[in-house]
């Protein structure tokens, strides 16, 4: 009984400890409890990004997955260009196919990769302020198209941008 009181008094201890000390209250000054976006802006608007790429529907599929990935991450909205605090803008500007093996007896590819590349900008739309802006943000995913795997050009068509979106909506966290 008294081993169990003192394991007892020991993890208190311990969790009194680490509570204490262990958060800071902004995410610039090390680990933090709040949000890592900045909480001044409440809604962003997504325009569908131009594309300069050959490769036709890009645009649509990184519209759909940055809306899903700002409603899931962020604690922002989704809302029109005339409503929104915030509006993401960007351009594709090239999208490729890069084999990375090919079969020695057929000469077909055996892996390939998608690789995607993006111009954008994040801007306050009640002062203009740019809040972020990047050039050449790449994702890129891998596909088997040979046998036996047989994957298919949408398989990594939609991982590369998935990622991207991952990767754009992660530059909207506050600088640290």
């Amino acid at each position: 009984m008294a081993r169990i009181a003192a394991f007892a008094v020991a993890a208190a201890a311990a969790v009194a400890a680490c509570w204490t000390s262990g958060c800071a209250s902004t995410p610039t000054e090390g680990y933090a409890a709040t949000t890592p976006y900045p909480t001044k802006y409440r809604s962003v608007a997504l325009s569908v990004f131009r594309n300069q790429s050959y490769m036709r529907g890009f645009e649509q599929d990184l519209a759909d997955a940055l809306v899903k990935q700002v409603e899931q991450s962020t604690p922002y909205k989704v809302r029109s260009e005339a409503s929104a605090d915030t509006a993401m803008r960007g351009t594709i500007t090239a999208v490729e196919l890069v084999e990375l093996s090919k079969d020695p007896a057929t000469g077909l590819a055996n892996e390939m990769m998608v690789r995607v590349r993006v111009d954008f900008e994040w801007v306050d739309l009640r002062t203009g302020e740019r809040i972020v802006a990047k050039e050449g943000v790449e994702s890129s995913a891998l596909f088997v198209p040979s046998y036996p795997a047989r994957e298919p050009l949408e398989l990594g068509r939609f991982a590369a941008v998935q990622q991207l979106a991952n990767d754009l909506v992660a530059a909207m966290q506050s600088k640290w």
